[in-house]
């Protein structure tokens, strides 16, 4: 019987299997490099080893270290989570060999499955339905689009589509490239895109005796260059001559390898409704809370039960109700997704009707009607803590149950549209938009969906609802500034006495209001101030009476500036009933150090520089939109291009040297115009 059990993980998947492992009674030991020592997974271990150095290289991909860790601390298991060593047969036979408890499946079944280009010839063999693959160096435009995929790893990471003939060598290297920097191997291999398909996925769980299950459907098609952003179970509006099909084929995946514990068999669904075998990801994988709500099940307590060799039923219980998960980023849309870095102030989430909590790692499922709408959020995070630029951008997953879907998909978009996420931008509006998006209300996702309304579903929203929570944050700024005592609690009767107007910015919008000898009177017509205090503004806004909750952090300033996170400083979180808003608050006076000059080429996000252009050097002639150098933040590689067409005069880049947001990279300095150059 297992005893205690070592996460060989971080953030939010260690502490999902501390939770289960605190209801069974198990002991936990986490550990943790030198950037999470005080990370949320740390804090709820029983024990924690450290692992030196903050780069995953040193620390969570050290499986040696790991091991070690996991003997020094006494525990009798290992559970990999997911990412970092998971699907890494070596790390799980060494784990069996120092004596302990793996919790996942064999090593042979992880090797089988390693290599997609391995793994689709087994499961070919098996009579899994496939994609004939492409060979690039004989592919036509008849071939087109193609899908470059690398062999090892997963994530999206080495995925390329190409759409012209011309484009698939340059692709090939920077797909090839960035597998090799991800996952150590750059084999790549190509095969035809399906337009408009959809990502389903089976969930199986196997024991040792021969009984295996397939947990339902989950559609993962609402993908964001290649990474999931909103799963459902089960994927809507399937034949049932499909799902069984999908369900046998992923059986007959599990058993060709042998497999023991949970897995995921990911297939590819075209618009005709034929399926074709992607992948196996032999561990948990990070949206398994859809399955769990709708079977009833903890996948963790399973996959401990199974490790400790006790059988499973025949039978799976029977699935009901309907699922969906968002899963919440820290990356902003304006700068084309650059993943956030900084001090989260403040998560809460509605998670039972009129109750909200702080998240901590929240997980509300036993005592609840079958019947009750329900929520989720599953985070590695609590208030006050750091995001740093080390690891994944993923604050949180925000799940909602219910009877239904419309019902589920509503519940979800309105706790996400009252959740209070304060701290650095996020993906939230995307996703409240997507969720009250025709295409997904009518349930016909595919994994087109963002290529296509991306640009709609991040425009700015329209309307003055922003502007009046700016003009709510000026007041509250105001009371801050004041003794209590001057200004009333309900305002009224307004008197315009002569008085010079105060000006503050927010965003883009420039608020102007007087104090006179009643009150506060706002520049703008059709805004009436009712109350206000410093954390709560209630306007009347042409003649309807809301409420504007402020919450602004002294810390923010000095804290989130002094490491270099300029952008996440001198915010302003303004949180009503219908959106909540993060609003950058401007000095009146510009600081002369924020000033570069032109040309300067400025780090986008904390990262690592992980390669140079090939041949690149100063004095260089480089061209605008030229790939200069990328860097790896959050386990995704991000190109940095030349802002303009001239001669690269500075290069003070290298790779592996780790950069702050807003830190001089290069510098381009742009070609004379004609009529400047001489004659």
């Amino acid at each position: 019987m297992i005893t205690s059990v070592l996460v060989a993980n971080r953030g939010e998947i260690a502490c999902r299997v501390f939770r289960t492992c605190r209801e069974l009674g198990i002991a936990t030991v986490a550990v943790f490099s030198d950037a999470d020592a005080d990370a949320l997974h740390v804090r709820q271990a029983d024990t924690a080893v450290r692992l030196p150095g903050a780069a995953p290289a040193d620390t969570y991909l050290r499986g040696d270290l790991i091991v070690k860790a996991a003997l020094a601390a006494g525990a009798g298991a290992v559970h990999p989570g997911y990412g970092f060593l998971s699907e890494n047969a070596e790390f799980a036979q060494a784990v069996l060999d120092a004596g302990l408890v793996w919790i996942g499946p064999p090593p042979a079944a992880i090797e089988a499955m390693a290599s997609k280009t391995r793994a689709k010839e087994l499961m070919g063999a098996a009579g899994v339905p496939l994609l004939a693959p492409v060979d690039p160096g004989s592919a036509t435009e008849a071939d087109l689009p193609l899908l470059l995929k690398a062999a090892a790893g997963g994530g999206g990471r080495g995925m390329r589509v190409v759409r012209q003939l011309s484009y698939l060598k340059a692709e090939l290297a920077a797909a090839s490239a960035e597998a090799a920097s991800a996952f150590g191997d750059g084999e790549v291999f190509a095969e035809p895109y399906v337009e408009h398909g959809r990502h389903v996925e089976v969930q199986i769980l196997a024991d040792a005796y021969g009984t295996v299950w397939a947990l339902g459907t989950r559609d993962c098609s609402l993908q964001r260059r290649h990474q999931k952003v909103i799963e459902e179970s089960p994927a809507p509006g399937l034949p049932a001559e499909l799902l069984t099909g999908l369900a046998e084929a992923a059986v007959a995946a599990a058993r060709t390898v042998e497999y023991r514990g949970a897995g995921t068999v990911e297939f590819l669904v075209s618009p005709q409704g034929s399926p074709y075998f992607l992948e196996m990801n032999t561990r948990l994988q990070v949206e398994h809370p859809v399955t769990e709500e709708v079977f009833g099940l903890d996948l963790v307590a399973l996959q401990v039960s199974v490790a400790e060799g006790a059988p499973l039923p025949p039978e799976p219980p029977e699935p009901y109700g309907h699922a969906v998960e968002a899963r919440l980023y820290a990356e902003d849309p304006s700068r084309d997704w650059a993943p956030q870095t900084g001090v989260l102030h403040k998560l809460s989430v509605e998670v039972e009707v009129e109750v909200e909590v702080e998240v901590e790692g929240v997980r509300p499922r036993s005592g609840t009607p079958q019947d009750a709408v329900r929520l989720r959020i599953d985070t590695g995070y609590g208030p006050g803590d750091r995001i740093g630029p080390h690891y994944d951008a993923l604050l949180a997953k925000v799940v909602a149950w219910a009877p239904t879907r419309a019902e589920a998909l509503r519940r979800l978009g309105h706790a996400l549209l009252r959740a209070r996420i304060h701290g650095p931008g996020t993906n939230r509006e995307l996703l409240v938009r997507s969720l009250t998006h025709p295409d997904v209300l009518g349930g016909h996702p595919d994994t087109g969906f963002y290529e296509r309304h991306l640009d709609a579903l991040t425009a700015p929203a329209a309307g003055e609802d922003e502007r009046h929570a700016a003009v709510a944050a000026a007041l509250a700024d105001s009371a801050a500034r004041r003794e209590a005592a001057t200004v009333p609690a309900r305002l009224g009767g307004w008197r315009n006495l002569a008085s010079q107007p105060h000006r503050k910015t927010y965003g883009e919008h420039e608020i102007s209001y007087r104090v006179t000898r009643d009150g506060i009177l706002v520049e703008d017509d059709a805004v009436r101030v009712v109350s206000l205090s410093e954390r709560l503004v209630r306007l009347e806004v042409d003649g309807v009476t809301r409420d504007f909750h402020v919450s602004a952090y002294g810390d923010e300033v000095n804290g989130d500036k002094a490491n270099g996170d300029k952008a996440n400083g001198d915010h302003v979180y303004v949180d009503t009933a219908h959106g909540s808003y993060r609003l950058l608050a401007h000095p009146r006076f510009t600081d002369p150090s924020a000033t570069t000059a032109p040309g300067s080429l400025l780090a986008p996000m904390p990262g690592t520089v992980v390669r140079i252009a090939d041949g690149l050097a100063e004095g260089d002639h480089v061209t605008a939109g030229q790939p200069i150098l990328w860097l790896e933040a959050m386990k995704m590689e991000h190109r940095v291009a030349a802002p303009t067409s001239g001669t690269l005069t500075a290069l003070h880049a290298a790779p592996g040297r780790q950069v702050e947001l807003g830190a001089l990279l290069a510098v381009v300095v742009t070609d004379p115009a004609p009529e400047d150059q001489p004659s």
